[in-house]
């Protein structure tokens, strides 16, 4: 990948600098949540514990990687695995954050469970397009015990990242299988992959990397955003932690040949959205009846007065299958040029937080809050 290496930028507070004698330290937020990056293993089970996550920190002092020009605060609002987290454990996370006075660090680390980080980035990023300094989740692919684990590595180039790039918004760092410390922006990542434990990202495009002099290098592409034009942006949703709600009653269906659709029966609960996968040509199944049918299912529970999202798509208007055309008379709407896990945490806030059918679907489709719509490249 092409990448270009990024100048630091200026602050008051960036680069080691000395005073009369004595090196100035950075200060950042460590916010612990649980995840493997804060577990033990104990015999064959790996759960979390209440001293898992600060021995994260007690090894990364032990490291040669260490600095000695940072201060790590921490607080820990959730501890748990991540395959156990929730819409309220969402809340949590992000009234700790919204409560943290910003102006006395340096950036703001959080360490998660691989499992559902993708999810919480992309909710983050959403809630804190408005951050001023960064905001980097982070986690492990094994309990940092284990000699397998990059976990101490993912921390120590979050840190890098912090303190040498110094940009607003909220990002992801995490190693691949190559030894490679990439940055995602926070709603460009796709849910950890079950066979390699790596993340990949929309297009195979990540944001930068950490290079070997713990610089942050940017991959020049024309989709990534230049670092000196990032800066806090003014967030479509007014919310404070009393006011913060999240939809949870959100449907997520994922395609497959002998879908039943019969299987699905609302009788007694019912979705307020469903968001539904398509295959990689933007197509699901559109037969004109019968249970295996995406087209009749959608004008059913349209009768319930349930909306429905199809995604990924790349561009909806360009030139398209007979199905993909039936399934929009059918009343489904496209979401275009955003990653699923973009687009299920959209849906959640969005439905949670806005009441009005049409601004609803503006700031679902339209919006792009923290470059979650990714311009396709002709």
């Amino acid at each position: 990948m092409d990448v270009l290496r990024c100048p630091k930028r200026a602050s008051l507070n960036n680069d080691s600098m000395m005073s009369g004698g004595r090196l100035l330290m950075k200060r950042l937020l460590v916010i612990f949540t649980g995840g493997t990056i804060g577990s033990k293993a104990e015999g064959l089970a790996i759960n979390v514990s209440d001293s898992g996550s600060y021995t994260l920190l007690e090894e990364y002092r032990k490291q040669p990687f260490y600095r000695n020009d940072v201060q790590l605060d921490t607080i820990q609002p959730l501890n748990l695995l991540s395959e156990n987290l929730t819409p309220q454990d969402w809340l949590v996370l992000a009234k700790a954050i919204r409560e943290v006075d910003w102006s006395l660090y340096e950036g703001l680390i959080v360490t998660h469970g691989s499992d559902t980080l993708a999810y919480t980035a992309a909710m983050m990023s959403y809630l804190f397009a408005d951050v001023p300094i960064p905001l980097v989740l982070t986690a492990s692919n094994y309990p940092i015990a284990d000699v397998r684990s990059n976990g101490l590595r993912n921390l120590s180039s979050s840190i890098d990242f912090i303190v040498n790039a110094s940009l607003p918004g909220t990002f992801v760092v995490y190693e691949n299988n190559k030894g490679e410390p990439l940055v995602y922006l926070g709603t460009r990542i796709f849910q950890n992959e079950s066979f390699t434990d790596q993340f990949l990202s929309p297009y195979e495009l990540v944001y930068g990397m950490m290079a070997s002099d713990r610089t942050f290098q940017l991959v020049e592409d024309r989709r990534n955003p230049d670092p000196a034009s990032l800066s806090p942006r003014a967030s479509t949703l007014s919310w404070e932690p009393l006011t913060l709600q999240l939809e949870d009653a959100v449907l997520y269906i994922k395609p497959y040949p002998g879908l039943n659709y019969d299987l699905y029966d609302f009788s007694k609960q019912k979705p307020r959205v469903i968001l539904h996968d398509l295959h990689h040509s933007g197509t699901a199944n559109a037969l004109e009846a019968g249970p295996y049918s995406l087209t009749a299912f959608i004008e059913k529970i349209r009768e319930l007065e349930i909306d429905c999202y199809l995604c990924p798509i790349t561009n909806a208007s360009d030139a398209l299958y007979d199905s993909s055309h039936r399934l929009i008379d059918a009343g489904a709407r496209f979401i275009e040029n955003i990653s699923i896990e973009a687009a299920l945490t959209k849906l959640m806030l969005a439905y949670g937080m806005i009441e009005e059918d049409g601004a609803r679907d503006a700031f679902i489709r339209s919006a792009s809050i923290y470059y979650e719509k990714l311009e396709v490249l002709s």
